[in-house]
């Protein structure tokens, strides 16, 4: 894996890489827009949205090109940034890979096996550097916390919850309230890969799962890792106000390690911009990108599918 301060020199070096962005959402303006227009090695040209009007409003704030059409986005661009609903990033990502263009990819990757399987071929086939934005993998403390635990060996268990409240019962709904495929697959989906890339990595991969429903769209999973440890998660979009939260533990030989609060989330893009542009420089895939980002769709889908309609 590409260090931080590895990724930190590549961002230093080397003409910058045209960036387009396809998305005009919420999370597109107020994460990936400012995180694309303040990187240093990136030049920020452009911008596609299934709505027209927000995506040349977006393209005004910044002062670049305002595109209909995605395949001439990718051929004025070096890299593109995804903010879009999984099964509409997942296409476009292998026409990008096709083009020759690095991916910055949302997660997850995608809903179905298949077509996050066939974002990874696509980015081997064609040589292109990807990087999946987890964010607890890029945030700080999180991303070192999450280094410094994958050095250890003789893990137990683990246990994460990821409880949001964009669809809280009691109160006003979340700022992504408004995103029907969140509304639609739930938890499992959007959450349920910031717990697993921060299990998969030190805990090792997942050999067996088991879903459960709970209320509203509350899934546990327990979880085999290679290591031999257990796990366990429990994931909602749709948890009451006051019940509302994030922790992750790990316990074996060495202790009891309790994942660190992080905040900085426009940092941890332009540290997932780092990853992404020392990976395309030195053709050294990043461990977080669509190969991984595959096999979060994998484990997700054999869990939704021992669920019951």
């Amino acid at each position: 894996m590409t260090s931080a301060g590895d990724a930190a020199s590549e961002a230093a070096s080397g003409p910058p890489l045209r960036v387009g962005l396809l998305g005009t959402g919420p999370w597109a303006c107020r994460t990936h827009a400012p995180a694309l227009a303040a990187h240093t090695g990136f030049e920020f040209v452009g911008v596609w949205g299934r709505r027209p009007e927000a995506a040349a409003e977006l393209a005004r704030e910044y002062g670049v090109k305002v595109y209909e059409d995605t395949d001439a986005l990718f051929a004025d661009c070096d890299a593109v940034a995804f903010a879009l609903p999984p099964d509409v990033q997942a296409p476009l990502a292998v026409r990008a890979a096709a083009a020759g263009c690095h991916l910055l990819l949302d997660k997850p990757v995608a809903t179905t096996p298949a077509d996050a399987r066939a974002v990874a071929e696509a980015v081997a086939e064609h040589g292109v550097a990807s990087v999946v934005f987890l964010t607890l993998r890029f945030a700080e403390p999180s991303a070192g916390w999450v280094a410094e635990q994958a050095e250890r060996t003789g893990w137990f268990t683990g246990a994460a919850h990821w409880l949001g409240a964009v669809f809280a019962p009691d109160g006003e709904p979340g700022d992504y309230a408004d995103s029907p495929w969140r509304r639609a697959k739930g938890g499992l989906w959007d959450v349920g890969p910031h717990a697993l890339s921060v299990l998969i990595p030190i805990l090792g991969d997942v050999t067996e799962v088991s879903a459960t429903r709970g209320p509203a769209d509350v899934v546990q999973l327990a979880l085999r890792h290679s290591s031999g440890a257990a796990s366990t998660a429990v994931l909602s979009l749709s948890a009451p106000s006051a019940a509302a939260g994030v922790g992750l533990e790990v316990r074996g030989t060495a202790g009891v390690f309790g994942l660190p609060e992080w905040r900085d989330v426009p940092g941890a893009y332009g540290r997932a911009l780092d990853a992404l542009l020392a990976s395309a420089r030195t053709g050294v895939p990043d461990v977080r990108g669509a190969e991984f980002g595959a096999r979060l769709t994998e484990i997700l889908a054999e869990a939704d599918g021992q669920l019951p309609v």
